[in-house]
C-alpha cells in the first residue's frame, strides 16, 4: 500500500448520503435527548489486531455485518447519534483506512469502518468500570492471526459470552420423520438451526455452538458429550414432531424426565472411577459413593429447575409463532436431554406430518419467526439467569425483557421505580409492550 496514504493523520468520522469515501472536520450534529450518545471513539492496535471503542452514554443494541470488495465492517446501533463533543480520530498504524456515519431509520445510528484488509470480526458491550462508562467494543482481528492479547486496563477479559449449543436433530444416514410431501426433519431442522445460530452470533454477549452444521449422523451421547466439552450454558435442540393423526399440530418443549434423570445419575455415579469430566463443577471420581450421589442430586436438581425455565420462556415465545401443542413443558427421557450440568430443552417446532405445518417448516419466513422465537425465549431466560462472570451477568443488571402478559405497572413494582420513570428512561410513548421488547431499568446512579 502506498505508505505517504497509509500515515493519513487524524481521519474523523464523517457521513455522506452517496457512501464515498469523505475526509473532513466533523460538525456537531442534532442530538436527540431520548438517544443514547456515542461520545468519542478510542483505538488501540497490535501487530495483528486494532480494538475500536465507543464510549456511549448508556446501554444500546447493536448488530454487524461485513461486506467486502472492498472491505468494510457495518455498525448498526440502536436508537443512538453521535454526540457534539466527538473529537478527531487518529487512524495510523491501524487497519482501518476510514471510518464513516449516517443516520439509519431516523433514530438508528450505521457506522462504517473502511479497511486495507479483511479481518475477523468479534463485538460486546462492557458495562461501566474502571472510571469509563458505557462502551462498544469491536475487535478486528487480521485473517491468518490469533486473537489478540491486550493489555486489559478496563477488566474487559474477566467477562465471557455465554455458550448456546445449538443441536439439529437426526441427520445422515437418520432422517427423522418424513412428512406427506416429503420433507426430510433433518433438512428442516438444521435450516432452522442455522437462522438460529446467526440470531445468537449477532447477540451481543452470546456465542452460538453448532453440533452439526451439516448433514451428518451424530449419536446422540456425541451431541451431550460435545457441548460439555464446549463448556455449553445451554443445550437446545431442535426437531418437528409427528403423529399417527394428521390433525395433530403446534410446538412443544420437552425437559428431562425424571425417570430420565434417575437413569442417567446412576450411569454417571456407576464410571465415575472412569470418568474425567467435572459434574457441576465438582470431580466424582474421588468422593465416596454417598457423598458422589448427594452431589450428583444437587447437580442435577438445579439443571431440572433451570431447563424447566427455559422450556417456560422457549413455550412463551413459540406460542406468539403458532399454536402450542401443549402449554406446558413436557417431560421424557430423551438422551440429548441428560447433560447433568447443562440445562437442556428439546423443542418440537411444529408437526411435519400435518400437511400445513409442513408448509410452514418449509417456509423461510417461518424458519426465521421460529429461530427468533427461540431467541427470545434465551434472552428471557438470560435476563434472571445469566451465570455469574460473563457478560450477559453485567448487562442484565438494568435490563428486563419482557414476557407475555406483563405490564408496565407490574415491571415498574417489580424494580421499585415509578412508571413514568420506566417510560421516560425507554423513550415510551405508549404503555403497550410487546413480547421480547427489552427496557431498560432506571438505577439510582443514573
Amino acid at each position: 500500500m502506498d505508505e505517504q496514504r497509509r500515515r493519513l493523520p487524524k481521519l474523523l468520522l464523517r457521513g455522506c448520503a452517496c457512501g464515498s469515501l469523505m475526509l473532513t472536520w466533523l460538525t456537531a450534529p442534532v442530538w436527540s435527548a431520548t438517544g443514547v450518545a456515542v461520545k468519542d471513539v478510542r483505538l488501540s492496535s497490535s501487530a495483528d489486531a486494532t480494538r475500536v471503542v465507543f464510549d456511549l452514554s448508556g446501554p444500546v443494541e447493536h448488530r454487524l455485518f461485513t461486506l467486502r470488495n472492498p472491505e468494510r465492517v457495518v455498525i448498526d446501533i440502536d436508537n443512538a447519534q453521535l454526540a457534539p463533543s466527538f473529537e478527531e480520530v487518529d487512524l495510523s498504524h491501524t487497519v482501518l483506512e476510514n471510518i464513516r456515519h449516517a443516520p439509519r431509520d431516523l433514530t438508528d445510528l450505521r457506522v462504517v469502518l473502511d479497511l486495507y484488509q479483511h479481518t475477523d470480526l468479534r463485538s460486546f458491550l462492557l458495562p461501566p468500570a474502571g472510571g469509563y462508562g458505557h462502551r462498544l467494543v469491536v475487535d478486528l482481528t487480521y485473517a491468518g492471526r490469533s486473537a489478540p492479547v491486550m493489555a486489559a486496563t478496563e477488566n474487559e477479559i474477566s467477562l465471557r459470552d455465554v455458550v448456546i449449543a445449538i443441536d439439529a436433530g437426526h441427520g445422515g444416514k437418520d432422517p427423522g420423520a418424513i412428512g406427506h410431501d416429503g420433507m426430510m426433519e433433518k433438512n428442516v431442522v438444521l435450516a432452522i438451526a442455522k437462522r438460529f445460530e446467526r440470531l445468537v452470533a449477532k447477540e451481543p454477549g452470546m456465542r452460538p455452538m453448532m453440533i452439526r452444521d451439516s448433514d451428518v449422523y451424530m449419536p446422540l451421547q456425541e451431541r451431550t458429550a460435545l457441548a460439555r466439552q464446549h463448556k455449553a450454558d445451554l443445550f437446545i435442540s431442535i426437531h418437528a414432531d409427528a403423529s399417527t393423526s394428521s390433525y395433530a399440530r403446534g410446538s412443544s418443549v420437552y425437559i428431562l424426565s425424571s425417570t430420565g434423570a434417575s437413569s442417567e445419575a446412576a450411569r454417571w455415579l456407576a464410571e465415575r472411577e472412569n470418568a474425567a469430566d467435572l459434574i457441576g463443577g465438582v470431580r466424582l471420581k474421588d468422593k465416596d459413593e454417598t457423598l458422589a450421589r448427594v452431589l450428583m442430586d444437587l447437580s442435577q436438581t438445579a439443571t431440572i429447575e433451570a431447563s424447566v425455565t427455559l422450556a417456560d420462556d422457549m413455550l412463551g415465545a413459540l406460542s406468539l409463532v403458532g399454536p402450542a401443542h401443549s402449554e406446558r413443558a413436557e417431560q421424557a427421557g430423551f438422551v440429548v436431554l441428560k447433560s447433568p450440568d447443562v440445562p437442556s430443552v428439546l423443542v418440537e417446532t411444529g408437526y411435519i406430518s400435518n400437511a400445513t405445518e409442513e408448509l410452514n417448516l418449509c417456509s423461510p419466513t417461518y424458519q426465521e419467526s421460529l429461530a427468533l422465537a427461540m431467541l427470545t425465549g434465551v434472552r428471557e431466560y438470560f435476563s434472571d439467569n445469566a451465570p455469574p462472570g460473563t457478560l450477559l451477568a453485567s448487562m442484565w443488571r438494568d435490563r428486563h425483557v419482557i414476557r407475555d402478559g406483563e405490564t408496565l405497572s407490574a415491571i415498574a413494582a417489580r424494580y421499585h421505580v415509578h412508571v413514568d420513570q420506566l417510560r421516560t428512561h425507554n423513550a415510551l410513548d405508549a404503555d403497550m409492550l410487546r413480547v421480547g421488547q427489552v427496557l431498560l431499568i432506571p438505577t439510582s446512579d443514573g
